[in-house]
């Protein structure tokens, strides 16, 4: 079965520190909310198992698909479950789990996804305009790119991409959609390279549809708010004690992630000068980075998709 996805075999990101960060033991209940390729997870087992239990979690079927094979050794204590991590909730009370010992989120995309999933996740080929990590879902990219308005294009492209040139992209594509239907990645990219002026083209670091690309993943898998969500209920989740790490590879949801984590790790709010707390609220997380981990220059060299990581963690108090 794993032979079915070879794009999956890569080492993940900053495993080793990511493992380390949820201070994994023999009989600890854990959880990777985004199993993806495995490399992880069974990182993970080897320090959990026998005794322990690894739940697993992914939206794209093809990745619980690979995980099921690559972690068949470790059965029976492995579960995964193919769905959002927001339903962890749901998952551990079918287990009649009250509280697990860590939690792992990776939120980049996988090799797979990219190079052979034929999603259209990545500008450089051409592939239908899908970028669904869950095929299930009812929308595509290709519908968000043929039916919001312009305004709604740009806003899109500017809040999720923090593309300069928004408008101009937006205004480019609803004129090309009126001649016919936008349906491939190949189509897309040309539309957005036309958009943007040359002399900015030609200098950018990055490919002129990176940020369109980007910005088009979050919103068809809505993984902001999935991510918002998720995060306000992982105190609910983790046992006193409990770990949770999360490798970020973009701004917005570092941004999330630092924010819920402080927001968790802060006491009483009362103003100062009051003689005594009102509010009650005392710290439920503690943050184990003050500043984020980022990967080595050596990973960096073997793995240019890690070059952009960022890893928060934080305990239970």
């Amino acid at each position: 079965m794993g032979a079915r996805f070879p794009a999956f075999q890569h080492i993940p990101v900053m495993r080793d520190e990511a493992v380390g960060a949820l201070n994994c033991a023999k009989g600890k209940i854990m959880v990777d909310a985004t199993v993806g390729g495995a490399g992880h997870a069974k990182a993970i087992a080897e320090q959990i198992l026998p005794e322990g239990l690894l739940i697993g979690i992914d939206r794209d079927h093809a990745a619980i698909a690979h995980s099921s094979a690559e972690l068949a050794s470790f059965n029976p204590r492995v579960r995964l479950y193919q769905g959002s991590y927001t339903q962890l909730g749901d998952i551990l009370k079918d287990l009649q789990i009250d509280g697990v010992d860590g939690i792992l989120m990776d939120l980049g995309m996988s090799r797979y996804q990219i190079e052979a999933s034929g999603r259209g996740f990545s500008f450089l080929g051409d592939e239908p305009l899908d970028m669904r990590m869950d095929t299930g879902s009812p929308t595509t990219a290709a519908d968000l790119i043929n039916r919001l308005k312009e305004a709604e294009l740009k806003k899109l492209f500017r809040d999720f991409g923090e593309e300069r040139w928004s408008g101009r992209i937006a205004h480019r594509i609803v004129r090309e959609r009126k001649q016919s239907r936008i349906t491939t990645t190949r189509e897309l990219s040309g539309i957005v390279r036309q958009a943007i002026p040359p002399g900015t083209a030609a200098s950018q670091r990055i490919h002129p549809a990176t940020r369109v690309f980007m910005a088009l993943r979050i919103a068809v898998n809505r993984e902001l708010e999935h991510l918002k969500t998720f995060m306000s209920h992982i105190c609910d989740w983790l046992n006193p004690g409990g770990r949770f790490c999360a490798l970020s590879f973009h701004s917005l949801e570092d941004r999330i992630v630092k924010h819920q984590l402080k927001e968790m790790a802060t006491g009483c709010t009362c103003p100062p000068d009051m003689p005594r707390c009102n509010c009650n609220k005392t710290p439920r997380m503690r943050i184990l980075t003050r500043k984020p981990l980022r990967p080595s220059a050596t990973e960096v060299s073997h793995n240019p998709l890690a070059r952009s990581t960022r890893l928060r963690a934080a305990e239970r108090l």
